[in-house]
Parts: structure tokens; sequence; C-alpha cells
């Protein structure tokens, strides 16, 4: 009886001996894979997916400030929610009142007042208790707050917004000619024309020393940082770097995954990775949200704030929710279209699931168009991916939820194609099972 030792063929010197084509051409490929170029073009490959996954935050943060920053709709579109925002309106209805009430001298405006505005004037405060001063401000507060919350308001805040343009462009830049500036650490729209509307209103309310009271600027803070001066530099460099950053990054996931021995993987590798680089960004935001409101004075409205910086980085989160969507979908797509065991299996499932569609039907032919679409089948579904992906890059400024629908409505079309393909199908019992 031959040992173990029996069957192992001689070694006569000749390399790969025993092996079929197969094995040999496998022994082939490892041995390529480890040769000193392969081992340098895989360190390579890794360092450029990290650092487009490092890029990935700065493109994200380089777009909003490009974007936001530099188109004025764009920019007068997001801050003209807050005008309705009712933490805004508080915030600006006590900054407004405070500025009047510093500039009421009360003895010389009551001195001052007519006899013939007398009788508003008591009508107006007599309803109203305390001491005449608190019963003045109060009538201010109330006149404010209402004029806050009309559409005349809303038109106003707009107006300054639009007028500054690029609102923080200019603050950060340090251009004293915007409704917007940076004064110390702080950046500050300039309320002076809600003033003005506020007197008026007040005189209309029968209040007529109010067109006694001189010219009133304030300010309302829209962010107070002791970084603010820093921020400029990096402002000025994200500004400059535009939309090339997130181009140089793609560029330099697309060389790492063309450099890797296995580009399939290498391409999972760096969707998630971009992906994860973006979600650290988002992270940040939200960490950097409670530090900031931390740290505010105590005479600035918390809740204000932060509905300001909120809005303010709205899109800024939706670019960071719409890069993890991308990336996943990316990730999840080029695994799918792998050889592994476990995409195999769900292709296996999806289409064992479409022909059991197709035979609960009835359907076992299509005919001339069945014949076809196997025949094109695989042009097809690349076209698929080619109109979900310049949908992509044409819609303007997708969102995660337009990526989903995109991807999902792509699936759908992969579906169809896998319906109307009359290629060979699994036995019934084999469909029913799956």
């Amino acid at each position: 009886m031959a040992t173990p030792a029996d069957r192992v063929p001689p070694d006569d010197g000749s390399e790969g001996h025993g092996l079929d084509d197969d094995e040999r051409a496998e022994l082939a490929t490892l041995r390529k894979r480890v040769t000193p170029g392969q081992r340098w073009r895989s360190f390579l490959s890794a360092v450029l997916i990290i650092v487009a996954a490092v890029l990935a935050p700065l493109s994200a943060v380089a777009v909003w400030v490009a974007d936001e920053m530099a188109d004025t709709d764009r920019y007068v579109a997001t801050v003209a929610p807050l005008a309705k925002q009712p933490d805004v309106q508080a915030a600006v209805t006590d900054r407004v009142t405070d500025a009047i009430m510093t500039k009421v001298d009360l003895h010389a405006l009551l001195s001052s007042v007519t006899p013939s505005d007398r009788p508003r004037l008591e009508t107006a405060l007599g309803a109203l208790r305390g001491p005449i001063t608190s019963g003045i401000k109060d009538f201010v507060h109330q006149t404010v707050a209402t004029f806050v919350a009309t559409d005349a308001f809303a038109r106003l805040w707009t107006t300054l917004n639009r007028q500054a343009h690029a609102a923080f462009t200019g603050a950060l830049t340090g251009d004293s000619h915007t409704a917007v500036q940076v004064r110390g650490d702080e950046v500050v729209l300039n309320l002076a024309p809600v003033v003005d509307q506020v007197k008026q209103q007040l005189v209309q309310r029968g209040l007529g020393v109010a067109a006694h009271i001189p010219a009133v600027t304030t300010d309302f803070v829209l962010v107070k940082s002791d970084d603010v001066k820093k921020v400029r530099t990096g402002f000025r460099i994200l500004e400059l770097a535009g939309n090339w950053l997130p181009l140089i990054t793609v560029v330099l996931a697309a060389a790492g995954v063309l450099l890797a021995a296995r580009r399939r993987r290498a391409l999972v590798t760096a969707a998630l990775a971009v992906a994860a680089g973006v979600a650290v960004l988002g992270i940040g935001l939200s960490v950097f949200r409670v530090v900031y409101l931390n740290h505010l004075p105590a005479n600035v409205n918390e809740r204000a704030a932060g509905a300001v910086y909120d809005q303010l980085i709205r899109f800024l989160r939706l670019t960071v929710r719409m890069v993890i969507v991308l990336g996943v979908v990316v990730a999840i797509g080029t695994w799918l279209s792998g050889p592994g065991r476990w995409a195999r299996r769900v292709r296996d499932v999806w289409e064992s699931g479409i022909a059991a569609v197709r035979q609960g039907l009835g359907i076992t032919s299509l005919g001339p168009v069945g014949r076809w679409v196997h025949r094109y089948r695989y042009a097809l579904q690349w076209a698929v991916v080619a109109v979900a992906v310049v949908v992509l890059l044409v819609w303007s400024y997708p969102t995660g939820l337009v990526i989903f629908w995109i991807a999902l409505v792509a699936v759908v079309g992969m579906a169809i194609i896998e319906f109307l393909d009359d290629r060979g199908r699994p036995p019934p019992e084999q469909v029913t099972s799956a």
C-alpha cells in the first residue's frame, strides 16, 4: 500500500511540477503581486487613497465656501428663513429694544411732548403698570416684536443680506462696505434700518416722542469667536481652491485605484475611506456647535446663535450626507459586481427572484425583445450606470436623498433588463427554493 510520501511527485527541479494550467496561472499572478515593483505600487496606491480621504472633508468645505459665499442668490436663500425663526426674532427684538432705550432721554422727551400728543401718550401707556420707564420699554418691546413678526421685516432682512452680497466673504475679507463686518472677534449685521422702521411704527401707534429719538446704530452678532481673524487666511485659501480641490481629490482616488493590484477592492476601500473622511467632518460640525455655543458671552442669545449656525452650515451638512451616501452606493455596487462568494450569492438570489416573478406571471419567452436584450445585456447595464452618473453630474447641488433615488432608479433599470432577458433560466424547483 502506498504511503503519502510515495504519492508525492519527485522533485525534478522543474518549477510548478504537478500543477495544471489554471494553478500555474494563479501562481504566476501571485508572484507578480509580490515583486518589489508591485509592492511599491501597492504602497503608493494606499498613500493616494489616504490622501484623498483626508482631502475629502476639505473639499466639502471648499465647495461650501466658494458656492455659498460667492453666490448672492444662494446666500440670500440660505439666510432668508432666519427672519421667520422665533429665536432669531426674539434676539432681534431684544437687541433693537435695548438700542432704542439707550437713546431715550425720558425726562427730556416727556418735557418736549406737545399738549396735543399727551392724550395719545397717556392712552398708549394707560394700561401699563409700574414705573413709566418700564412701561415705555414694554411698549417699545411690543412694537418691535410686532414689526419683527411681519413680512415687512422679512423683506428688510432679505434686503440687508442681499445688499451685503456674499456676507461672510465681505466679513472675512475685511470689506468695510458690506452690511456684514468683522469687528474684533465678532461678525455683525447692522440693524439700523430695522430701528428706523420701528421708530416709524412707534410714531404711528401714538408715541410721537419717538420721532425725537436720534439715529441709532445697533449690531446683531452673527458669529462671535476669538478665532475670527485667524479664519480669514483659511477662508481665502478655501475660496481660491473652490471647485478645484474636489477634482484633485477624485483624481488622487482614481490614481490610487488604478495603481492597486486588486482594483475592485481598492475602489471599495477608496469609496468607504472618502465617505468616512466626510463623516468625520459631519461629526466635527456637531461637536464644534456645542463648543461654540458654550463659549458665547452671557449677553448673547444662545438659541438664536444656534439657529444662525445651523442655517449657515445647512448646505455643508447636505454635502456631507451626499458624499457619504455616494461613497456607500459606489462601494456596494462595486462589491456586488465582484467575484466574491457572498456577492455571487446576492446576484444569484437577485436573478432567481426575477425568474420567479416571470414564472409567476407565466412568461417563458419574450420573443425577439428577449433575445435582443440577452444579446446586448451588458451594454444595456452599462448604459443604465452611465445615465445615472450623467444625471448625478448635471444635477445642481444633489443631496443624499437625490443620490438615493438615482441609485434606486438605476436598480429598477437593472431589474427591468434582467426581467426582459431571455437567457437560460434555473429550473422551477430551484427558483421556488430560492
